[in-house]
């Protein structure tokens, strides 16, 4: 085996003894995960938001992004339910480029995962007891979880992982609401093979042990689009896409049926600005049909402080990753879906 260790084993007790919720916000986030988990079983009609930046590079330009989004999540509570992205580990499809936070807590800086770890739940921590607002965050290394998941409480599981059995199997475990999106070919089985296995008992090796799951009813399907033979991006959150969506689902008969459309990546072609009107679609077929009013009931939104992307993180608040709409764009799409639903 060619593996070095560069460190000694984790003790995840003594991480998770750092930054621990206690008090008013471990009650807040509690009283939040029991709305969104209400939100997914149907019980409570607000949209739900996993929105937020396309990764979480930068600690301040993060925490005042989730101010803003607290102040204007007071504002539109009645209709709209938001869980913000803070996502921390950043898929490489060819292991190049920035991989989160969990890598390079400074991400001008070489890799250091010890600290990155450190800063992970740090910023998530921030993020709660600063401003009230519960996180999301991407079930990238799915070892992990158990580093973390006490501070979130929505989990995605990518394009590139949901075929992956101990991401499905782990998921099964995980006390979170679990969204797992269509892989890039666009194939739904597979997707819908995911949400299955996530939603029933499982056993399995984690780590060193042997453990059973008991399922995860709140394991739901997210559409982000695909990519064709060509390299082309192919949406899939048109009328027909939905409603083919929606027929699987009863077909299965599976638990609690939730549909979230990905605005950004193959839907967009990361052109973010596309986000809007895909928003503005999905919600006149939600006005059109009832069946996709019953089951696309969220959406997952790019979203930052400034518009676009940058290569180096010299613009606060910019992505450094895929790019996203500004706070005003944000903010302005935000209120239009409020006033939409109050048609």
């Amino acid at each position: 085996m060619t593996f070095k260790a560069l460190s000694q084993p984790i003790n995840v007790k003594e991480v998770r003894s750092n930054y621990k919720l206690e008090g008013a916000s471990l009650q807040r986030k509690e009283e939040r995960d029991a709305a969104l988990n209400a939100i997914i079983r149907g019980e409570d009609d607000r949209i739900l938001l996993v929105i937020g930046p396309c990764s979480s590079d930068n600690e301040e330009a993060v925490l005042e992004y989730a101010k803003r989004l607290a102040a204007l999540q007071e504002t539109v509570k009645d209709r709209i339910f938001m869980v913000m992205r803070v996502y921390t580990a950043k898929p490489r499809t060819n292991g190049d480029g920035y991989k989160g936070l969990i890598h390079q807590p400074n991400a001008t800086a070489a890799p250091s995962l010890i600290n990155g770890i450190k800063a992970v739940r740090k910023l998530h921590y921030r993020v709660i007891t600063e401003t009230g607002m519960t996180t999301a965050d991407e079930m990238l290394y799915p070892e992990n979880l158990p580093l973390v998941d006490d501070l979130i409480s929505y989990m995605a599981v990518g394009a590139r992982s949901v075929e992956d059995q101990q991401h499905r199997f782990v998921a099964s475990g995980a006390d979170l609401v679990t969204g797992l999106k269509n892989p890039t070919s666009g194939n739904l089985t597979v997707m819908f093979n995911g949400i299955y296995a996530a939603q029933n008992k499982q056993s399995f090796l984690f780590g060193n042990t042997e453990v059973e799951t008991s399922g995860n009813p709140y394991a739901h399907a997210i559409l982000r689009g695909a990519i064709n033979e060509y390299g082309k991006n192919v949406p899939n959150y048109y009328y027909d896409n939905l409603l083919d969506t929606i027929a699987q689902y009863e077909k299965m008969g599976l638990e609690n049926p939730f549909i979230i459309i990905d605005t950004n990546h193959d839907n967009s072609g990361k052109q973010y600005l596309e986000q809007v009107r895909i928003v503005r679609q999905t919600l006149i077929n939600r006005a059109w049909n009832e069946k996709i009013h019953r089951y696309v009931r969220g959406f997952m939104i790019e979203s930052y402080l400034e518009d676009g992307r940058q290569d180096e993180p010299d613009v606060f608040g910019k992505s450094i990753t895929d790019p996203c709409l500004g706070w005003d764009h944000t903010e302005q799409l935000v209120r239009e879906i409020y006033e939409t639903l109050g048609k």
